[in-house]
């Protein structure tokens, strides 16, 4: 079943209309929240971290985190929660980049957690895992 999605009106009469399915329609809407969370990420790490980032390694990194990125609780890390901490070093050093266990890894999570700022509230799950990818030169993995 087709909808229409998408009307452009000109001078008072119709010049086109766009027809689409309903999946096509929720994967636009996907879309653009993935390009309203990037657009977020890179205006966080241009204020408030002050660093240039690679854009097409920030989306991968982002696109790789999945749904979770939409879910408020679940799109940052909380500097604060122990187990959110040891989360992020299982879940991504290890297991996603690969790394072996230890205090380095530790050391790594506190240090990115400091370049975001102590006082900065949003430490997105995207920009740390973004920063943790680049410390460890592991951007190879979402290639």
């Amino acid at each position: 079943m087709n909808i229409i999605s998408k009307v452009d009106i000109c001078h008072k009469s119709v010049t086109r209309i766009t027809f689409c399915s309903q999946e096509d329609l929720k994967n636009e809407n996907i879309m653009n929240k993935l390009e309203e969370a990037l657009n977020t990420y890179t205006e966080e790490f241009k204020n408030k971290v002050n660093i240039e980032i690679d854009q097409e390694l920030l989306k991968k990194v982002t696109k790789g985190l999945g749904p979770s990125i939409y879910n408020k609780d679940a799109s940052k890390v909380s500097n604060s929660d122990k187990a959110e901490l040891e989360t992020v070093k299982k879940n991504f050093l290890i297991k996603k980049l690969g790394l072996e266990d230890g205090p380095h890894l530790d050391e790594a999570i506190e240090e990115v957690m400091g370049q975001m700022g102590a006082s900065n509230r949003n430490k997105y799950r995207a920009m740390v895992y973004y920063l943790l990818t680049v410390k460890f030169n592991k951007e190879a993995i979402y290639n």
